[in-house]
């Protein structure tokens, strides 16, 4: 359904201001109170609300927004308790939902999106955006705007339609002129709109710009931050979480005889729901996870889509590591149903995850709408220090850069001499933890030695025809967020602490801190796995630590849980034949087939109450995204110290031989 020209409140129905205050949240839930935007500062509003508040990852096991609509944020938990209980957005009568700074960071999940407008929410007023989550709004036709806006709706203003659309390209306005990217797909297939070419002429180009130029329907052409285009895209992927959403669009839309275009350059992974029928909290979901297993094996037999679904209940891996292993070049444009899909990135591919509408859409069309980018570049000098790994380096720019909001929605690009001495398992961590950042996407420079580690895992593609595929910046690229050298010599094991939701302090990766300044943090689980920490290179990290704590006679300190989980069969292969699981099993570690899980709460390494506290690899720590517990985010390195030490420590060569 298209927008009416001119927006207004329906004085019928009600606003709902997230504050940071939750007693405010609970009095307007229950209809005791009404707020207005003349009495607020946007310093009272909820920042950085995240999309596992707002609907957290056993509220997604049903696959039908209408059902995900009943548990709208349930993960806004203070002092234990839920602000919000079961049908509260629902049952609240409001049409506009209010926050502070970028809402809708983490996870790319639509869900969010969809449980706030399957409540009657039609507005939503907020400072700033997540990008991902900014485009699923746009998808499902959800209208964004800030509070000054609210302000002249609250006075009784009618607003027209077009002040909502001042920011937005043409493309994005077109998708809401029509009530969504569906119906905005269908009236481009019948050629009702459509969509010029950009007429930018010939530029020097940043990385992503040269993909994106690269891949315009009707042909390669040049590109600059802002332009709204049609693009084609090499492939993608979706999981269990998130293909059943996928089919049941497309068979709202298209009926249950769709097809999507190009089977081959999609995949299915069954990664993330693993090992969730072994968590306590997840046990009671176990027949609605079952059912998001049988619906992606029932719609990967009907699309013929490439399959990495589970045998014999076990996983061949984590989607983000397979799909760098066996799928993504040089080059490539991938768009898949998960928020780390810019690991793909540390292959010199832009890639980024989008919502299920999203991909459901371009699944069957085979190209997608979508801007230009700004860029941002980080030129590393140096190389790291003994002890430090390349998630140090994340924790640093989340610390310092993210925070000012300065890769915000822009691709951030890795390059320089220091990027040459990290492996592609340390690049790929930076291209990662690109979501973190709330970046549009992560872009590494390639080498030789990019080439040789892509082609030595696809039969039949040797390194010259990889080189072809190669993209690098033009020496006079423009960087909107500017160019930042990093001394990878000069950092130092680093931490993002587990804030305090309870006091107003979000809990999130931005919250930086050196191990050596924290004092002495006790360990009760510690973590070391996922798509950031599962990869080769993370497993040697750890064995080389809990060799060196063999050696002396050390094991993981008995008040401590350690878990270590590959994250692909290459990943398991490879340290069952190098000797890495004996120096793991020796020290007392679990070690835990192929897979996902801890970082959503599904799978071992989660935990059970707010007193846990963790140290773990995985690359967020939002409260209660992996268990009510207090976690920190470290390194391979630091995570494997700190479970044989029972404390939070910084790994450094002979430091066990001198405690022992």
């Amino acid at each position: 359904m298209s927008p009416p020209k001119t927006i207004q409140l329906d004085p019928n129905k009600r606003i709902l201001f997230l504050t940071k205050d939750p007693e405010l949240i609970r009095r307007q839930l229950s209809g005791e109170l009404d707020l207005h935007m003349k009495d607020l500062q946007v310093e009272d509003l909820m920042d950085d609300i995240n999309t596992d508040v707002m609907t957290p990852a056993w509220a997604c096991f049903n696959h039908k927004p209408a059902d995900i609509a009943r548990h709208a944020y349930a993960g806004l938990v203070v002092h234990g308790e839920r602000v919000f209980a079961d049908d509260a957005l629902m049952n609240g009568n409001f049409e506009v939902i209010v926050s502070g700074f970028r809402k809708g960071t983490g996870s790319s999940r639509e869900t969010a999106v969809q449980a706030e407008k399957w409540c009657g929410i039609r507005i939503v007023i907020a400072a700033s955006f997540s990008p991902v989550h900014e485009r699923n709004n746009v998808n499902q036709g959800v209208l964004m705007g800030d509070h000054a806006m609210l302000l002249r709706l609250q006075a009784g203003e009618p607003i027209p339609f077009e002040d909502f659309m001042a920011r937005y390209d043409t493309v994005t306005r077109l998708v809401f002129e029509h009530g969504g990217l569906f119906p905005f797909a269908k009236a481009l297939k019948l050629g009702e709109v459509e969509i010029p070419r950009p007429d930018t002429p010939e530029r020097p180009l940043t990385m992503a710009e040269k993909v994106i130029g690269r891949h315009l329907v009707g042909g390669p052409g040049y590109v600059k931050p802002g332009d709204a285009v049609l693009a084609e895209v090499d492939g993608g992927y979706s999981h269990e979480f998130t293909t059943a959403q996928v089919d049941y669009f497309l068979k709202q839309e298209y009926g249950a005889g769709y097809e999507v275009c190009n089977p081959s350059k999609f995949a299915v992974f069954e990664d993330h729901l693993i090992y969730a029928d072994g968590v306590e909290k997840m046990a009671p979901f176990g027949d609605k996870i079952e059912t998001l297993r049988r619906l992606q094996r029932e719609f990967q037999k009907a699309t013929g889509v490439r399959d990495f679904n589970a045998r014999d209940g076990r996983s061949p891996g984590i989607c983000h590591q397979i799909a760098r292993e066996k799928i993504i070049e040089p080059g490539d444009l991938i768009q898949a149903t998960d928020s780390h899909t810019t690991m793909g990135g540390g292959n010199n591919a832009y890639a980024y995850g989008v919502g299920a509408t999203e991909y459901a859409n371009l699944i069957v069309a085979g190209f997608t709408p979508l801007l230009v980018p700004e860029s941002i570049r980080f030129e590393l000098i140096g190389e790291l220090a003994v002890g430090v790994a390349a998630k140090d380096v994340m924790l640093y720019i989340l610390m310092k850069y993210v925070r000012n909001g300065d890769t915000l929605n822009r691709c951030m690009e890795f390059g320089g001499p220091g990027l040459m001495s990290l492996s592609m398992d340390e690049r790929a961590t930076l291209a990662n933890m690109a979501t973190e950042c709330t970046a549009r996407a992560g872009m590494v420079e390639a080498d030789d030695t990019t080439l040789e580690w892509i082609a030595a895992r696809r039969p039949g593609v040797d390194v010259a025809a990889l080189r072809e595929r190669v993209v690098a910046p033009d020496p006079d690229a423009v960087y909107d967020g500017g160019v930042h050298t990093i001394d990878l010599s000069s950092m130092r094991p680093m931490l993002a602490t587990p804030g305090d939701p309870d006091r107003g302090i979000p809990s999130d990766p931005t919250n930086g801190a050196y191990v050596d300044e924290i004092g002495d943090v006790p360990v009760d689980i510690a973590y070391a796995g996922s798509c950031t920490a599962g990869k080769i290179d993370d497993l040697e990290m750890y064995a080389r630590v809990l060799k060196e704590a063999a050696e002396a006679g050390r094991k993981v300190n008995e008040n401590v849980r350690f878990y270590i989980q590959f994250g692909s069969e290459e990943v398991a292969q490879h340290c069952a034949s190098t000797g890495l699981v004996e120096i793991f099993e020796r020290v007392g570690a679990n070690v835990i087939p192929p897979g996902c899980g801890a970082c959503i709460g599904c799978g071992p390494g989660v935990s059970t109450t707010t007193e846990h506290v963790t140290v773990s690899a995985i690359n967020r720590n939002f409260s209660g995204r992996s268990g009510p517990g207090r976690l920190y985010l470290a390194s391979p390195l630091t995570v494997a110290a700190s479970a044989i030490a029972g404390r939070i420590v910084a790994y450094e060569p002979g430091m066990f031989q001198r405690s022992s």
